[in-house]
């Protein structure tokens, strides 16, 4: 129970909140914005390239391992900049609009999405380096609640605000939201001093890529983490549109879609968690996997149905209690794979594998569903899911790799 309710959680809990925030406020509601508009419903679709620094970051993730700024420590220093950076950033993006000023939209959404990436970066390695190993589970599942309970707010909350404020003013608030993290980094305990800081820019970058690529199989690793959700993030990229689109409102989708379908996220991700306990590693991701692929199918009966909220309520319940299950699952691989001397770097290069499906994988999503129709379009998510399933097949043969020293 004292490790529970230890600073380090506290901080864990946090700090998660801090990176979550800044996603849905670029991504799903962006998109509600822009539909609200009148957007075209292929530019819709096209936000998700907004996202590309989450896919990049590991470009300059050496940099961030490898530099100080001249305050606070390595990684707190860094957390604060990229901070206040996103209230700015946050800032600007209110004064525009979708209908008028799409340029101005995209870069402003663009900064956030490289700030936030950065961000993830550096908390990353934060978490990483500030936990013991024997509280590092616990610790991710409190950051990860953090990150959920922050999309609440920039999702569930932004989407009902939406309904009785003008878009803008719903943004000035989302930034007021996000300056808490600010405070938040300054709480922070210090992370671990005794992790060496890479001598040179060469080492941080050769070190970490080395290690990793050097290892049996990791290339079908990476194709794995690449493939393994790319079903479920091509049908959550179209979810806000298609539920609008077949009669229910932004407060439907506030109080569903987004506050109930987030609580069964949470749920999901303990209840995949506790699972993982009694069950390995191979078979959570196989009935998890399968369980994802399964929720996206439901979507696809939700247009013939009535508009009633316990049809929308159970179809989000179950996908969402999914999709927290797979990333319980999927994180935990991903942590395993990941040697404790290059944490930064290497979680960087895994976690922008993981954003590709929801950034560029996920864009043609809006022409699709035109193409298609809903039903058939979220069929098609199903099946893209199958060849994540199959490489599980030969991933299991792979030994799992060892673990250096970090100090």
């Amino acid at each position: 129970m004292k490790k529970i309710f230890s600073t380090r959680m506290l901080s864990m809990l946090l700090i998660g909140y801090s990176a979550g925030l800044p996603l849905l406020l670029i991504g799903s509601t962006l998109q509600a914005w822009m539909t609200d508009e009148g957007v075209d419903l292929t530019a819709i679709g096209l936000v998700s390239l907004l996202g590309l620094p989450y896919v990049f970051k590991f470009l300059w993730a050496p940099l961030l391992d490898r530099y100080k700024l001249p305050f606070m420590s390595r990684r707190k220093g860094w957390m604060l900049l990229f901070q206040i950076l996103l209230v700015l950033c946050i800032l600007g993006l209110s004064l525009t609009n979708p209908k008028t000023d799409i340029n101005l939209v995209c870069v402003w959404a663009f900064l956030i999405a490289l700030f936030s990436a950065s961000q993830d970066v550096v908390l990353d390695a934060y978490r990483r380096e500030i936990l013991p190993d024997e509280e590092l589970g616990l610790g991710s599942s409190l950051y990860i609640t953090g990150y959920r309970l922050a999309m609440l707010v920039s999702g569930a909350l932004a989407l009902i605000l939406a309904d009785t404020i003008p878009w803008k003013d719903v943004y000035m608030w989302l930034a007021v939201f996000m300056a808490p993290a600010i405070l938040f980094t300054f709480l922070a305990p210090k992370e671990n001093h005794h992790i060496p800081i890479p001598a040179n820019l060469k080492a941080a970058v050769v070190g970490p890529l080395k290690d990793f690529f050097t290892r049996k199989g990791a290339w079908i690793m990476l194709l794995f983490i690449l493939m393994y959700k790319v079903g479920d993030s091509m049908a959550s990229n179209m979810t806000t549109p298609f539920i609008l689109d077949i009669g229910y409102s932004k407060t439907d989708i506030g109080t569903v879609a987004k506050t109930f379908g987030m609580v069964a996220t949470i749920l999901g991700g303990i209840l995949g968690g506790t699972m993982m306990l009694r069950m390995n590693m191979r078979y959570s991701l196989i009935v998890f996997g399968v369980l994802q692929a399964v929720s996206t199918l439901g979507f696809s009966i939700l247009p013939s149905m009535p508009v009633a909220f316990m049809s929308l309520a159970t179809i989000i319940a179950f996908e969402n209690l999914a999709s927290g299950m797979g990333t319980a699952a999927y994180s935990a691989y991903m942590a395993s794979l990941t040697n404790k001397q290059f944490t930064a770097t290497q979680y960087a290069l895994l976690t922008a594998l993981m954003g590709i499906p929801r950034v560029i994988l996920a864009s043609p999503t809006g022409w699709m569903a035109k193409q298609m129709g809903w039903e058939m379009f979220f069929v098609v998510c199903t099946f893209v899911a199958l060849p994540g399933l199959l490489l599980l097949i030969p991933v299991f043969r792979l030994e799992k790799p060892a673990q250096k020293a970090a100090i």
